[in-house]
């Protein structure tokens, strides 16, 4: 048969996760973590499903959780969305993404896509006739330049998709940043796709900026957010997307097609856990202990850590450690050290090498001690 995507294959996480458990190595390669989620939230969980709570949620999301998304949105970011008709329960972020992307992109469309992105975006565009223009954050942190991005739209710009805190390097967006791109839609029919799943997870008192802080770009933004990431729950795969109606009345014609429904008893249970604030209030301290611990134990390495404002991703320059290509570094740190990570080359789409490494952090403290142990012996 004829592949629809015939340049993609197994994703880097699947191949470095595998290639982990082959060699019963230290997994800081896919971004989960190795601790259990809150028992409250279980708790809460199982008592939903022992109510009979197990059958079909709406379509859309269970009304309760939905208002209650809204009531977290405008209390947190100041836009009120209705959630009757502007927001969506997925399966996961990725599902959402892939609706927004297929609910949005036409054949001859271009969406501007900043490298090194996510591996999602991509092949999602192509199998909807898109075509993806590729910026490049500028190394070595990462920040976008809004000229080249104003040069780089034309009559066929149809969405721009954001990714903030950013999966992989870590760096986040400035108010400045939304002001800038605003300045660029502004009277254009482009929309945008903010990748926003590690919302709470950001360092160093800096402040979130979702792109629905900003007007220009709210009212033609999809904003996807992540239970999974926020609860320490990434097996559930559940999240959400929040949208004006006439986006979000396309989103749901695809979501409807696809996923349907999202899981029922754990709606119910994130309905009652959401009210608990302190609980994503606090996820960026938290996170950020375990950012200055993986950093601590890894002080006396050769690898030296890049900045990191916010997700749980820590990247590494291993220039004075090796000249191997990134994908066969990471693949050496699996198989002679026994400690996986990504390499960073696989999110351009001409893989660029800086020799830089992807490590997650998201792992209990022994975890990280036993990982700085093995680094810093490299």
């Amino acid at each position: 048969m004829i592949s629809k995507l015939p340049h993609v294959g197994t994703t880097i996480f699947t191949t470095m996760s595998a290639l982990a458990q082959q060699e019963n190595a230290l997994n800081l390669s896919q971004g989960f973590p190795d601790f259990n989620c809150d028992p409250e939230l279980i708790e809460y969980v199982n008592k939903h499903m022992k109510a009979g709570h197990n059958q079909y949620a709406p379509m859309q999301g269970l009304p309760l959780l939905r208002r209650r998304i809204a009531e977290k949105t405008a209390k947190i970011y100041g836009c009120k969305y209705d959630p009757a008709t502007e927001i969506t329960l997925t399966s996961g972020a990725s599902e959402g993404l892939f609706c927004a992307i297929t609910a949005m992109v036409h054949p001859g469309d271009e969406v501007i896509v900043f490298d090194p992105a996510y591996d999602l975006y991509i092949p999602v565009i192509e199998l909807n006739g898109g075509k993806a223009v590729q910026i490049k954050l500028q190394f070595r942190d990462y920040c976008i330049d809004w000229a080249q991005v104003a040069k780089a739209v034309s009559p066929k710009t149809k969405l721009i998709v954001l990714n903030s805190p950013h999966n992989p390097t870590g760096a986040v967006l400035s108010g400045d940043d939304l002001r800038q791109l605003a300045a660029i839609v502004r009277n254009k029919e482009i929309f945008i796709l903010s990748d926003e799943v590690y919302e709470h997870i950001i360092f160093d008192d800096l402040q979130h900026h979702s792109v629905i802080t900003e007007p220009e770009l709210a009212k033609r933004a999809i904003v996807m957010s992540s239970f999974g990431k926020t609860y320490h729950a990434t097996g559930w795969k559940i999240g959400y997307a929040v949208a004006p109606r006439e986006i979000t009345a396309e989103l749901q014609k695809i979501h409807q097609f696809n996923a349907f429904t999202i899981n029922t008893p754990i709606q119910h249970a994130l309905a009652e856990y959401i009210l608990k604030e302190e609980k994503y209030r606090d996820l960026g301290s938290f996170y950020q202990q375990k950012r200055d611990k993986f950093r601590q134990v890894t002080a006396g390495s050769r690898f030296k850590p890049l900045t990191c404002k916010g997700t749980y991703f820590q990247m590494m320059d291993y220039s004075a450690i090796s000249d191997l290509p990134d994908t066969e570094f990471a693949v050496e740190l699996t198989q002679k050290f026994k400690i996986a990570a990504i390499p960073i080359s696989v999110f351009y789409h001409d893989r660029e090498d800086n020799k830089v490494i992807r490590f997650c952090f998201a792992k209990a403290d022994e975890t990280l001690e036993e990982a700085g142990k093995v680094l810093s012996a490299i």
